[in-house]
This record gives C-alpha cells, sequence and structure tokens, in this order.
C-alpha cells in the first residue's frame, strides 16, 4: 500500500493537477477569508459558520480535481491491469489512491488555516470555534475525497468522474435547504439526518458531536469499501 501512495503522491506533482489544486484552494478561499475577516474577527460563532459554510462550497467544486484521476486514469490507460495483478490487496490500493490525495488536501488546508493567525493580531477570535470549525469541516472533506474515489473506480474519463463528484456534493449540500421545504415531520427529518451541514451545526457551537464525527467518518469508510468491490468485480472480470 505505501508503495502506491507513493507513487500517487508523487504524481500529483509531476503533472499540473497537484498545483492547480493547490493553487485555486488557495486563491479562492483566500478571497472568502478576506471578504468574512470583519465576521471573523468577532467572537459570534454566526461569523465562523457563514465562513465554513462557504468552504463547504469550495470543496464540494475543488476536490473532485484531486479524485477524478484516482482510477480513471489507469483504466483509460490500461495501467489498472498491473494494479489489479500487483501482490497488494484490493484494499490496500484504494487505500494508497484514498490516503494520497487526503495527504495534498490536508496539507494545502493546513497552509490555508494559517489564515486565522491574523484575526488573532487584529481582533478577539474564539479560539475553540475555530479549532471546531476546522475539525468538522476537514472530515467533511476527507468524505468528499472518499466519494470523488469511488466515482473515479466507475469511469474512464476524468471529466465524468469530476463532474459526478460534484453534483454528489452539491446534492449533498442542498438536502438541508430540501428538507427546510418539507412540511412532513419524519420526512423532514430523515432528510436532516443526511444533511452534511445540519451534521456540522455542532462545530460551530463549539461542541464536539460524536454522532457527526462517526457520520462523516462512515461516509468515508462506505464510499471506500464501495470502491472496493468495484475494483474487485473488475480484477475477477
Amino acid at each position: 500500500m505505501f508503495a502506491i501512495y507513493t507513487r500517487e503522491l508523487k504524481s500529483y506533482f509531476l503533472t499540473p493537477i497537484g498545483y492547480i489544486f493547490c493553487g485555486m484552494f488557495l486563491v479562492v478561499s483566500g478571497l472568502v477569508f478576506s471578504q468574512t475577516t470583519l465576521m471573523l474577527a468577532t467572537p459570534s460563532t454566526s461569523s465562523l459558520g457563514e465562513y465554513f459554510i462557504y468552504m463547504m462550497a469550495i470543496f464540494a467544486v475543488l476536490l473532485p480535481l484531486l479524485t477524478m484521476k484516482s482510477f480513471s486514469e489507469d483504466r483509460k490507460s490500461r495501467t489498472d491491469q498491473i494494479l489489479l495483478t500487483s501482490p497488494v490487496s484490493i484494499l490496500g490500493i484504494v487505500l494508497g489512491k484514498y490516503l494520497a490525495a487526503l495527504t495534498v488536501f490536508a496539507a494545502t488546508f493546513v497552509a490555508n488555516s494559517f489564515n486565522f493567525v491574523l484575526l488573532f493580531m487584529y481582533g478577539t477570535p474564539n479560539a475553540t470555534s475555530i479549532l471546531m470549525n476546522i475539525f468538522g469541516i476537514f472530515l467533511l472533506g476527507a468524505a468528499f475525497l472518499a466519494i470523488g474515489v469511488f466515482l473515479s473506480s466507475l469511469t474512464e474519463n476524468q471529466l465524468i468522474a469530476a463532474v459526478s463528484a460534484m453534483g454528489v456534493n452539491a446534492a449533498m449540500l442542498l438536502i438541508s435547504l430540501i428538507a427546510d421545504g418539507i412540511e412532513s415531520t419524519f420526512w423532514r427529518t430523515v432528510f436532516k439526518w443526511f444533511s452534511v451541514i445540519d451534521r456540522f451545526e455542532p462545530f460551530t457551537n463549539q461542541m464536539l458531536d460524536i454522532s457527526a464525527i462517526i457520520y462523516y467518518l462512515s461516509l468515508a469508510a462506505i464510499a471506500v469499501f464501495l470502491t472496493t468491490r468495484v475494483i474487485e468485480k473488475r480484477r475477477w472480470a
């Protein structure tokens, strides 16, 4: 697995994808940060919540850039046959690719998080609230990446993989708005249970919600599991 992880990690910076993602992520998130700096310089949790909602939208669009080539590129170039016949488990292959994408995302996200240092220089933000929000949105990003890897395993076209991942991510963000328009209490509760935004709310209230953590980790785990099933089916086919 480590060999695949290293290979994938290097591939992000041997091609323009890694640089494009890092550059676009830092620029777009920096612009959003600059527009909300005055709000974030106060201890208001509602201001933090608004900023991180914008970050969710950024994740939905940019994270598929990292995952679109995970399996689709190998499938298109037929190098997936080498992987499938290598002495590595299917889970090892999937985790290697997923963890490589997660590493690039985590490094870029940490670099972006240094923006918050500026807030302490010019204001009195709530440090606990900031840390809780950063932790929660990182978990959301990890789930989005796993979904993107799964969708990449279904096609050999990188563009289709990216667009479909963006669509699924956007749909998961919109579930909350859909739920608000449902009159039935039962179905509204069901929709909100699946809403990534509603699951994120405890973090904006400085709460380390175990159920929300399990929810995001479960999303990632399910996506990884489904990816292994797709790749295993292809191996035996």
